[in-house]
């Protein structure tokens, strides 16, 4: 009865140590999906603002050199 038992005891750990480790690289998975989406994230916020700068730089170079032109063009000047 004794050999039984310590076999079965030995059989449940085994088996809880079979699932805990199987939960562990789901878990690992899991989180780097969600790393993965938050860096994903974090470059398209970073990628829109620097897109927004750069716009409003260009912008504001075409006005300046509308100015330009305009006063170059203009014939009361």
């Amino acid at each position: 009865m004794k050999k039984l038992s310590g076999l079965l005891t030995a059989t449940v750990v085994a088996m809880g140590m079979a699932a805990f480790a199987d939960d562990t690289p789901k878990q690992d998975i899991k989180q780097a999906g969600k790393d993965t989406k938050q860096a994903a994230k974090n470059t398209a916020k970073a990628t829109k603002k620097e897109t927004k700068k750069d716009v409003n730089k260009a912008a504001k170079s075409t006005e300046k050199g509308a100015k330009k032109v305009e006063k170059k063009t203009n014939p009361s000047s």
